[in-house]
C-alpha cells in the first residue's frame, strides 16, 4: 500500500506550538498551544460525540459491515520441554520445563454493526444482574474484543470502569477492588486462580463475568466461598443471552453525561499501591479529539491497528477508541505470539495480520532492534557490513526485514518512556517511521504527539490540541524557563523547565485521595497539573523531555544526572535486554545494574579469545575460572554473570555509547553488576507498563551502604550494623587501623566491592599477599551478607 506520509506540505504544522498567554509570574515561560488549533482547546472529535457511548453509535452508522475487530482462535497448544538453568536465591538449579506454543486460526472479524449489538446485549445483561448505575465494575484480562464490549457495555449503563493489568499481584489487585467497592470483575480463567485468593477480602463483589473455557472445579469453589451474597459467575456469552431479549429501552435512563466518571485507571507505580485516576467521559472524549488533527490524514477507514499492549495503558485505551471513532480495524494480538518463532503450525500475529500501525513501548522496540541485529551478526561479517552500509546509505531494501513485520507497516508510535536515539534512527532507517508520544495516565496520554510529517529523534512532538503547556523553572538543576541572560544561568538558550499540563483531557484528581488532589507539588489551584518532568521548547515549537525531577540524582561532583534519560541510551547497548543505574550522593559515577543478553554475551567474549593479552593488557583468564569456550558448554548462567571478564565486557559497551553520545564523566558508569534472573513483572522487577521498577532493582545494592533489609522476608537487621559483620570484617583485614570506626571499615568495604565485584578496576599488579588479603575482604562480606539477610552475595567471583 502507498505511503500516507506524503499527505500534508511541508511546513503544515506552522511554528508546532505558539504562545497565547505571557508568563503570569516569575519563574515560569508562557503558555503554549499547538499552532494549529490555538484558539481554542478541542473537547470533542466532532459536534454531538461527548460521551463514549456516542462513539460505538456513530461508528456504526457510519463503518457499518466494516471490520471493526478480529481475534485469533487458540486451534492447539503444542507443549515442547527444554532443561534449563535458572537461578533460586542466588544459586543456579536445572530443571525440566515445559514451553507452551499456540497453534492459532486466521483471523476473525466481527463488524460496527455487530460490535454496537454486542455492546447492548452486554450492557443490557448487566442491568439484568443489578449492576447499578454509578457502581464499579473492574477489568482484570488480557487485552481483546471482550475486553471492549464489557468495557463499554458499562460505558452505556453509567457504570464506571476500574482497570488492572493482567500481570498485577494480590495485593495491587485486592486494592483496585477494595478502594472503589467495585461490585463486580471481567476476567479470563488464567486469572481465576488469583482472583480467588483475594475474594475473601473483596466483600463488595458479587459478580465474575469470564471468556474462554473455566475450570469448573475453580468456579464451583467460587460460588461456595459465601454462604449470603453468594457470588455469580457468567461466561459473557450467557450475559449476552441474558440482556438479548430484554427492550432496548432499558438503557434508556442510563446514558452518561460528559461529567460522569468513565474509569478509573489504576497506574502501576514502582512504590505503595497503585494510584487511581479519575477520568471522565469529558477526559476521554476530549483525548480522542486530541489525536485527529495530528494522525487523521494517516489512519484513514480500513485502516488496520495491531492492539497487543494492555487496555488497562491509557495510551492503548485512547487509541483503540480513535480506531472504532475513524473505523481502522483493530487486529487483537499476544505479545507471546506476535513473530512466527512463538507459535506453531501458522503465522506469527503480525504476519496473519499485516497491520500498517502500531504502538509499542520502548522494551518492544529495544528487543525487536536487537533480535534484528542478532540475526545480521550471525550471517556473517559480508552480510552484517552489507546490512549497516545499506542502512547508511537508505538504499538497502530490508525485505525480510519488513516481512516479519507484516510487510504493510507504514508507521509506528512510540509511548510509556523515552525511547533510545540509536533505536529510533534504526527503525526510521531500517523498517518504518517511528515517532513518539508524550503523555501520563493524568492526561489520558495526550500531551505531546508528534507527527509523521515532522519526524526527528529527540523531540516527543508539539502539543496535543486538548492541551496547553507551560514550563517552571527549576533553579537548583540550572533549568530555566526563561532564557534572559539577566534571569538564567543555564547554558542553553532554549526554554527550560518542569511541563505543566492543562486542559479538558487532564484527571480532576485521584480515587479517594485528597492528600494527593489537595497536594500543590501535584495539582496547582489554577487547573495545572505538574508532572514531574522536565521538558525543553525547540526551535520549531516541538517539545522535547530532557530530564526527570524525581529520578535526579546529584552526584559527588555536585552535577545532577537524570537516570531516566541516561537509561534510554544505555538500553540500546546489545549485550543488555534490560538495565538500571544506582546512583547516590556520594558516588561519583553510577553502576549500571544490567540483565544480560546472555547469547550474545558468550559470543562478544568468544570472539575476544581465550587466554589471551588484549590491547588494555587485561587477561582472559584459563585457571581460576572457565574460559569462554568451557563456559558455554558448561556452565550456567549465573557464572557467565560472575565472571570480571563479562562484566569488563559489558562495561566497557556502555562506555563507548557514552562516548558516542558526548556524555558527561558523571553521567558514565564506573561499574557493571550482572543480574542472571529474567526481569519480569511476575518477579516485580519491571511493572505491569513495562518499565523498570527502580527500588527493587536498586534493593539489590542497598546493602552496601547499610540502608536496607532483606525486604522479601521482612528482615530488618541491618547489614552495616554491629550484627557481628563489622566484627567479621574487622577481623578478616587482620583488625582496623586505631580510631577508624565502623563507617570507615564500611566504606573500605564499599570501596572494595564496587574494585573487584564491580568490574572498576584490575587486580593484576597485587602481590601474592594483597590478594590474599582482598579474598578474605570478600570472604568476609560475602558472609556477613548472608548472615544479616539470609541469602547469597548477588554478586559474587564463583
Amino acid at each position: 500500500m502507498a505511503s500516507q506520509l506524503t499527505l500534508r506540505p511541508k511546513g503544515y504544522f506552522g511554528p508546532g506550538s505558539i504562545e497565547v498567554e505571557p508568563p503570569a509570574r516569575p519563574g515560569e515561560g508562557g503558555v503554549r498551544r499547538l499552532a494549529l488549533e490555538r484558539a481554542a482547546l478541542i473537547e470533542r472529535p466532532a459536534s454531538g460525540i461527548d460521551t463514549i457511548p456516542d462513539v460505538i453509535i456513530y461508528a456504526a452508522r457510519i463503518h457499518g459491515k466494516e471490520k471493526a475487530m478480529g481475534w485469533r482462535d487458540v486451534i492447539d497448544i503444542h507443549e515442547e520441554k527444554k532443561r534449563i538453568k535458572k537461578v533460586v536465591d542466588g544459586r543456579e538449579v536445572t530443571e525440566e520445563k515445559s514451553w507452551k506454543y499456540f497453534e492459532l486460526s486466521d483471523y476473525k472479524y466481527i463488524d460496527y454493526v455487530e460490535l454496537e449489538g454486542a455492546i447492548s446485549e452486554a450492557a443490557r445483561g448487566l442491568v439484568e444482574l443489578g449492576v447499578a448505575k454509578g457502581d464499579v465494575f473492574d477489568l482484570f484480562a488480557e487485552t481483546s474484543p471482550n475486553w471492549q464490549i464489557i468495557s463499554h457495555a458499562c460505558s452505556t449503563i453509567s457504570t464506571t470502569i476500574a482497570t488492572a493489568y493482567d500481570t498485577l499481584g494480590e495485593s495491587g489487585l485486592k486494592h483496585s477492588l477494595n478502594e472503589p467497592k467495585c461490585v463486580g470483575i471481567y476476567t479470563n480463567p488464567p486469572l481465576l486462580k488469583t482472583l480467588l485468593k483475594v475474594l475473601p477480602e473483596t466483600p463488595s463483589v458479587r459478580l465474575i463475568i469470564h471468556d474462554g473455557t473455566a475450570d469448573a472445579a475453580l468456579v464451583s469453589q467460587i460460588r461456595s466461598l459465601r454462604s449470603e451474597n453468594p457470588i455469580t459467575v457468567m461466561h459473557i456469552e450467557a450475559l449476552r443471552a441474558l440482556g438479548r431479549p430484554l427492550s432496548v429501552s432499558t438503557l434508556a435512563d442510563r446514558k452518561p453525561t460528559r461529567d460522569t466518571l468513565a474509569c478509573i485507571m489504576y497506574t502501576s507505580g514502582t512504590t505503595g499501591p497503585p494510584k487511581g485516576v479519575c477520568l471522565t467521559h469529558a477526559n476521554l472524549i476530549s483525548a480522542l479529539g486530541a489525536i485527529n488533527p495530528i494522525f487523521g490524514p494517516h489512519i484513514a477507514p480500513g485502516s488496520r491497528y495491531l492492539s497487543y499492549l494492555p487496555l488497562a495503558h491509557v495510551l492503548e485505551y485512547i487509541v483503540e477508541l480513535y480506531a472504532v471513532y475513524v473505523g481502522a480495524t483493530c487486529g487483537y494480538a499476544r505479545p507471546k505470539t506476535l513473530t512466527d518463532a512463538s507459535v506453531r503450525g501458522c503465522k506469527g500475529d503480525l504476519r496473519a495480520f499485516k497491520p500498517h500501525i502500531m504502538l509499542g513501548v520502548p522494551a518492544v522496540w529495544e528487543t525487536m532492534r536487537k533480535a534484528i541485529v542478532g540475526r545480521v551478526e550471525k550471517a556473517g561479517w559480508v552480510a552484517s557490513k552489507a546490512f549497516w552500509g545499506g542502512l547508511r546509505l537508505k538504499r538497502l531494501l530490508l525485505g525480510t526485514v519488513t516481512e516479519a513485520m507484516g510487510g504493510e507497516m507504514r508507521f509506528a508510535v512510540n509511548g510509556g518512556a523515552a525511547i533510545g536515539r540509536e533505536t529510533q534512527d534504526f527503525f526510521n532507517l531500517a523498517v518504518m517511521p517511528l515517532t513518539q508520544g508524550y503523555g501520563l495516565t493524568e492526561t489520558c496520554g495526550m500531551c505531546a504527539l508528534l507527527p509523521p510529517e515532522l519526524l526527528s529523534v529527540g523531540p516527543v512532538g508539539v502539543p496535543a490540541p486538548s492541551v496547553e503547556i507551560k514550563l517552571l523553572d527549576c533553579p537548583e538543576m540550572g533549568y530555566f524557563s526563561s532564557t534572559d541572560s539577566s534571569s538564567s544561568s543555564t547554558t542553553s538558550h532554549l526554554p527550560q523547565g518542569e511541563v505543566c499540563i492543562r486542559g479538558p483531557s487532564v484527571t480532576s484528581g485521584y480515587f479517594n485521595r485528597p492528600d494527593l488532589n489537595n497536594d500543590e507539588e501535584i495539582f496547582t489551584k489554577d487547573g495545572w497539573f505538574r508532572t514531574g518532568d522536565v521538558g525543553q521548547w525547540n526551535e520549531d515549537g516541538t517539545l522535547s523531555i530532557i530530564d526527570r525531577l524525581k529520578n535526579l540524582v546529584k552526584m559527588q561532583s555536585g552535577e545532577y544526572i537524570a537516570l531516566e534519560r541516561l537509561e534510554a541510551i544505555y538500553k540500546t547497548c546489545k549485550l543488555a535486554t534490560n538495565l538500571c543505574l544506582y546512583a547516590e550522593s556520594d558516588m561519583q559515577q553510577p553502576i549500571a545494574i544490567v540483565c544480560p543478553r546472555e547469547s550474545a554475551l558468550r559470543r562478544a567474549l568468544k570472539s575476544n579469545g581465550n587466554g589471551k593479552a588484549k590491547p588494555n593488557g587485561t587477561v582472559t583468564p584459563t585457571t581460576a575460572e572457565p574460559s569462554t569456550s568451557e563456559a558455554s558448554s558448561k556452565s550456567a548462567f549465573v557464572e557467565l554473570c560472575a565472571l570480571p571478564a563479562a562484566r569488563n565486557k559489558v562495561l566497557k559497551e556502555l562506555q563507548a555509547i557514552a562516548k558516542k553520545q558526548g556524555l558527561a564523566r558523571a553521567e558514565i558508569p564506573s561499574g557493571v553488576v550482572l543480574s542472571p534472573d529474567e526481569w519480569t513483572s511476575a518477579n516485580g522487577m519491571v511493572t505491569a507498563a513495562a518499565k523498570v521498577n527502580r527500588a527493587k532493582v536498586r534493593s539489590t545494592m542497598d546493602f552496601l551502604k547499610g540502608k536496607s533489609s532483606n525486604t522479601s522476608t521482612g528482615n530488618t537487621q541491618n547489614p552495616s550494623g554491629g550484627g557481628g559483620f563489622m566484627d567479621k570484617m574487622n577481623s578478616s583485614m587482620g583488625g582496623g587501623q586505631s580510631g577508624e570506626t565502623n563507617e570507615d571499615m564500611l566504606d573500605k568495604g564499599v570501596d572494595f566491592v564496587q574494585e573487584r565485584f564491580l568490574g572498576g578496576g584490575s587486580q593484576k599488579n597485587e602481590s601474592a599477599a594483597e590478594q590474599a588479603k582482598d579474598e578474605r575482604i570478600s570472604d568476609a562480606i560475602r558472609s556477613g551478607y548472608k548472615s544479616a539477610t539470609g541469602k547469597d552475595f548477588p554478586v559474587s567471583d564463583k
